[in-house]
């Protein structure tokens, strides 16, 4: 007995203090444990967790069940030797319609340990087949106020006569939906079923309601709002783009203990009215009676009897399709920072944080009081309240009180862009702080990466950075969140995807998005300027309609997702043939184009000056990096015959371009920052000629006194140009440059998320035009990615994708004593700092599991650089160039110093 004890013991002590491996933060398709997937194939990833160095996965086993307890096996992969552990496919059996299925696996890693199973995971798969829809389309039955379109309620009364094991709900709608069960609202998600192209793809969510049911009576109800579908979206008060009318789709799937089932669907059973909400537009806000609320219709007992009858509809099911990416929630709140009046005598509070959502307002008053709550992001040069640049959007919301007792108010259907509400017909003269809240609400990403500095403007300019991520990201990623627009701009997108890539995760965000890239793409090929293409337009813009290339290429380095290019492959080919069909001796010379859009000029930053760049000659640049990315894919999918034809179509493409727009010393025939930056980054330009260009570009930046000149196109690429061709210190300079045009003139101007224009604001605190000013606006944030690659120098290899194989290679300068970038990628925490003092630059990296690395450190040679005090191992030291030592290294977590510092740019001029 002692012995037994003693081994036991034994065992104990070796377990803990010998690293074993083992597999943790299980996912399905991107996400934990996710409900409603109609993928056939599912994918599996894991990270592997241990305290070793040079950690690697050897070989993995999964295990997939229908049951919790592992006794019905439906896939066991077996021992597969590999170090793979993201994106395995499932290759069992078929798998089943509202069926929920659990796995877990276990690894073995390169020192021969092997894992324990880790913990199950799940997943819920949807409808596999439109046949599966047993529900029916029903609408109002009632007629409809044609003028304001209050919003329709919908309810169903049932009885479940037996203990519940379990339910599921399937919810979608020609419009908005907000559904509940027996008085609980069904989900945390908001402005579902999301935007997509409706005509051809609508999305339906899958919810668990096993806990809003019970034994006996029970009800649904749901409200409809006018949305995407049928609200007024685009320009010119567009309305009715998908149709003009309000629908539901609705199915519950009752499992009950004794394992039968029961469906209850929408059908002509169900009963229609309408409630409080009178009104209700995403550009105009919501208007909400409090007089006219329906007490209990959500409950069963509710008599419905002097409600319409619903009518069924003929509407299409086979283009419904699962929710692949994060819904809409919400998440920060803010209260108050400042309560105030305005010279001209109005409410006001200021919630010190331009963002995308709604308030929430605590109030009492006497029945018919009504409040109305409008939304500005800044305040005029007087401190006035300002909604000129919303354009046609009223951004209103109007309630109406009941009276007699503390109401809350909050809108359903409609979200805005705002740092300050005013507020009219507030009963008293008093508003407290704690009886107003905003609310945040953007898709349900995870946030990914930090990056911090010594630096508080460029702190402040992260934060913007991501601020405006968040507020743009609301299920499509629109150009901006408090207009009369908010559409899916593809240019903004595609400059700033790889900067959201670090923020957080998108991989499934933009894959969705980009199937609606897809379908809303011309025969032809075009792509048309905003994607869900409201607008209706086919026309295509250079470096907007890249999207179809840039972004699936960008998501494949993130995320190592080879399923995105698979996808969207044919899309990406249509764009690229669509350019070479219109291209004369490939030359791409016609069509319509936004060009370096706002761009600095001395006026203004549309047009007229020396900073226009030829729209052709970036037409020209963007033709052949798209064909480039095409070549990069078809590689990776191993589709030889396209790289052999395409690959010679770009030679021919940077042929014509050099014969056109290039001098034989160099010159190009636009002088601009965004020309030489296009015609290096994407390596337009034989190699004799690039150096000198760089020259040039630098000389540019220099007689601008330091300042940049470039509008959407060419600013995501400028730093990153300047850094490859030796020229860090000036990219330093435009990064800490504060007077306009530059990145921190914003900030110092006090702005918590980007702007439109380099000066929305100017620096008399007047603005630019306000037809087109917006102060969130993602796409000049595309800095981040400079930031985060070089400056921290965290990057992946093409060839091991998704940081798989990574590449470290910090820059520091700048005059910065610090800065640190961390990023959760699916194989682990990866992280990039350094510091400089006491005369020696400190570097501490951390490396996942499961990947490799190669870290360049700037140093004469390697007897220069020490790892935890002590000299470098041989077997870790690589090649010296170009300034930097090269190290290989596996997993964990590294400290160099290094001796010397680095320079300190100049302090900036002013303009």
């Amino acid at each position: 007995m002692k012995f037994c004890c003693f081994l036991f013991a034994l065992q104990l002590v070796t377990s803990l203090c010998f690293a074993q491996v083992k597999a943790d933060g299980l996912l399905c398709e991107n996400r934990t444990d996710p409900m409603g997937m109609d993928v056939a194939h599912p994918r599996f990833s894991w990270k592997l967790v241990s305290d070793r160095r040079n950690e690697m996965q050897t070989a993995y086993r999964i295990d997939v069940s229908a049951n919790a307890n592992f006794s019905g096996h439906v896939w066991d992969s077996g021992k597969v030797l590999s170090d793979s552990s993201v994106f395995i496919t499932y290759q069992g059996k078929a798998l089943q319609s509202g069926k929920k299925y659990y796995w877990r696996v276990k690894v073995w890693d390169n020192a021969g340990n092997a894992s324990a199973w880790s913990p199950a995971a799940s997943w819920q798969t949807a409808l596999f087949n439109t046949d599966d829809w047993k529900a029916k389309w029903i609408s109002p039955g009632y007629a409809e106020d044609t003028i304001n379109r209050p919003s329709p309620l919908m309810r169903k009364q049932f009885s479940a006569n037996k203990k519940i094991r379990s339910a599921v709900a399937y919810i979608t709608a020609h419009g908005l939906y907000e559904a509940s069960i027996n008085g609980q609202r069904i989900g945390d998600a908001y402005l579902t079923p999301g935007w997509t192209s409706y005509g051809k793809r609508l999305q339906y969510q899958t919810y668990d309601v096993t806990d809003l049911l019970k034994e006996g009576n029970n009800a649904i109800g749901v409200m409809l709002g006018n949305g995407w579908y049928r609200g007024i979206i685009g320009f010119a008060d567009h309305k009715n783009v998908y149709g003009k009318d309000i629908a539901l789709l609705f199915q519950l799937t009752i499992t009950y203990e004794d394992g039968t089932t029961a469906t209850v669907t929408s059908d002509d059973t169900w009963k229609c009215s309408t409630g409080d909400v009178r009104y209700s537009e995403i550009y105009n806000g919501e208007t909400i009676d409090h007089r006219l609320t329906v007490h209990g219709w959500t409950e069963p007992g509710f008599n419905d009897s002097q409600w319409s009858n619903v009518q069924v509809q003929d509407y299409p099911k086979n283009i419904l399709l699962a929710t692949y990416n994060e819904m809409v929630k919400k998440h920060e709140t803010f209260k108050p920072v400042r309560i105030f009046k305005t010279p001209k005598n109005e409410q006001v509070i200021d919630f010190g944080q331009n963002l995308v959502g709604w308030v929430v307002l605590k109030v009492r008053g006497k029945a018919g009081d009504k409040l109305t709550v409008s939304h500005a992001e800044v305040l005029d040069k007087a401190g006035n309240f300002y909604t000129e640049n919303l354009r046609a959007a009223k951004a209103q919301d109007t309630y109406i009180l009941k009276g007699g007792e503390e109401e809350i108010f909050e809108p359903h259907f409609t979200f805005h862009g705002f740092q300050f509400i005013r507020i009219e017909g507030y009963p008293g003269d008093i508003i407290k702080p704690e009886d107003v809240t905003a609310v945040a609400l953007y898709s349900d990403m995870k946030p990914t990466g930090t990056f911090t500095t010594s630096n508080p403007l460029i702190n402040q300019l992260q934060h913007n950075i991501q601020w405006g991520q968040k507020g743009n990201f609301l299920d499509v990623p629109t150009d901006c969140p408090q207009r009369d627009e908010r559409l899916g701009w593809t240019g903004d997108a595609q400059v700033f995807s790889r900067t959201a890539t670090f923020n957080m995760n998108v991989n499934d965000f933009f894959a969705k998005w980009l199937k609606d890239v897809a379908a809303d793409q011309t025969p032809e090929g075009a792509v048309p300027w905003v994607i869900p293409n409201c607008l209706g337009f086919s026309q295509s813009s250079t470096g907007w309609a890249d999207v179809s290339t840039v972004i699936p290429w960008n998501m494949y380095l993130a995320y190592g997702d080879k399923r995105i290019l698979q996808t969207q492959y044919s899309s990406m080919k249509a764009w690229v043939d669509y350019m070479q069909h219109q291209s004369k001796n490939d030359l791409w010379q016609s069509g319509q184009s936004f060009g370096d859009w706002l761009f600095y000029s001395v006026d203004d930053d549309t047009d007229g000056s020396s900073a226009i760049t030829d729209k052709y000659f970036i037409a020209q640049c963007f033709y052949a990096y798209s064909t480039q990315l095409l070549i990069n894919a078809a590689n990776v999918l191993q589709k030889q015959d396209d790289v052999t034809y395409y690959t010679d179509l770009l030679k021919r493409i940077k042929d014509a371009f050099y014969k056109e727009y290039v001098t034989p010393n160099g010159r190009l025939v636009s002088g601009t920052q965004t020309a030489y930056t296009l015609a290096l980054n994407f390596d337009m330009l034989p190699e004799s000629l690039r150096e000198q260009a760089a020259s040039r570009l630098v000389e540019n930046i220099r007689a601008y006194n330091h300042h940049l000149t470039t509008g959407f196109l060419g600013t995501p690429y400028l730093c990153h140009v300047l850094t490859r061709f030796g020229h860090s210190n000036v990219a330093y300079r435009l990064l800490l440059q504060d007077t306009y045009p530059s990145w921190l003139y914003p900030v110092k101007m006090g702005a918590t998320t980007i702007w439109e224009r380099w000066d929305g604001i100017r620096p008399d605190k007047s603005f630019e035009a306000a037809s087109m000013n917006s102060f969130n606006h993602y796409s000049y944030g595309a800095i981040g990615d400079w930031m985060y690659r070089v400056m921290a120098g965290m990057d992946t290899y093409d060839d091991g994708a998704g940081y798989k194989h990574i590449r470290i290679m910090p820059h520091p300068g700048g005059g910065f004593t610090n800065a640190t970038a961390s990023l959760q990628t699916y194989y682990g925490n990866l992280s990039s700092g350094w510091e400089v003092k006491d005369g020696k630059t400190y570097y501490n990296i951390e490396i996942p599991a499961n990947t490799t690395a190669d870290i360049f450190l700037p140093a004469t040679q390697s007897t220069d650089i020490t790892e935890a005090d002590k000299p470098l191992p041989k077997d870790m030291v690589g090649k010296t160039e170009n300034g930097y030592v090269g190290l290989k290294v596996g997993s964990g977590i590294y400290h160099f110093a290094v001796n010397g510092v680095p320079p300190t740019p100049p302090v900036q001029g002013t303009k």
